[in-house]
C-alpha cells in the first residue's frame, strides 16, 4: 500500500484534497472551535491574560449572543465562546490538543502565569502537557517528537 505522501506526489494537482475520496481543489481547514463556559469574562480573562492567547474579537451582537474569539500565539485555529454560541454545557470540550515547539517551556509558562498544568507525560508520539480552563473544558499540549 502507498504511503499518503507517495499518493499526495502522485495526485494531479500534488495535493492532499486531490486524491480519491476528497474534494478535488478544495482543502478543508479547521478554523474555530467553541469552547463552552458559564463566565465568558473571566473565561476570555483567563485564556488571554494566564494562557496567552490573542483577543481577535468580542462583540456582543444581540441580548443573546457575544461572540468572542481568541487566538493561540502562531495558530491558524482560533476559538470561540460567548453566549449563544453553541449548545454544549460549560466544560464540556475535552481534549482540545495545541502542538507547541517546547513542552517544558510552555508548562513553565503556564505555570508562571498561574495556570495549574500537569507535568510532562514523554510517549513515543509526542510529550503532553494538560491544563483546564475554569469550567473544566480540557487541553492538551503536545511536542511532536524529532522526525526521522
Amino acid at each position: 500500500m502507498p504511503t499518503v505522501p507517495a499518493l499526495v506526489a502522485a495526485a494531479p494537482g500534488g495535493r492532499l484534497s486531490d486524491l480519491p475520496g476528497t474534494f478535488p481543489g478544495m482543502d478543508w481547514k479547521i478554523e474555530l472551535v467553541a469552547i463552552p463556559v458559564t463566565d465568558v469574562d473571566r473565561a476570555k480573562a483567563f485564556y488571554v491574560e494566564q494562557v496567552g492567547f490573542h483577543a481577535d474579537h468580542d462583540y456582543q451582537v444581540t441580548d443573546t449572543l457575544r461572540f468572542v474569539q481568541l487566538t493561540p500565539p502562531g495558530s491558524a485555529c482560533s476559538v470561540v465562546m460567548g453566549t449563544g454560541v453553541t449548545q454544549m454545557p460549560p466544560g464540556s470540550q475535552k481534549g482540545v490538543q495545541v502542538v507547541v515547539a517546547d513542552v517544558e517551556t510552555a508548562r513553565r509558562e503556564l505555570i508562571a502565569r498561574g495556570v495549574e498544568a500537569s507535568d510532562v507525560d514523554v510517549q513515543p508520539w509526542g510529550s503532553f502537557v494538560t491544563f483546564s480552563d475554569p469550567d473544566g473544558n480540557t487541553w492538551a499540549l503536545q511536542q511532536l517528537p524529532p522526525r526521522p
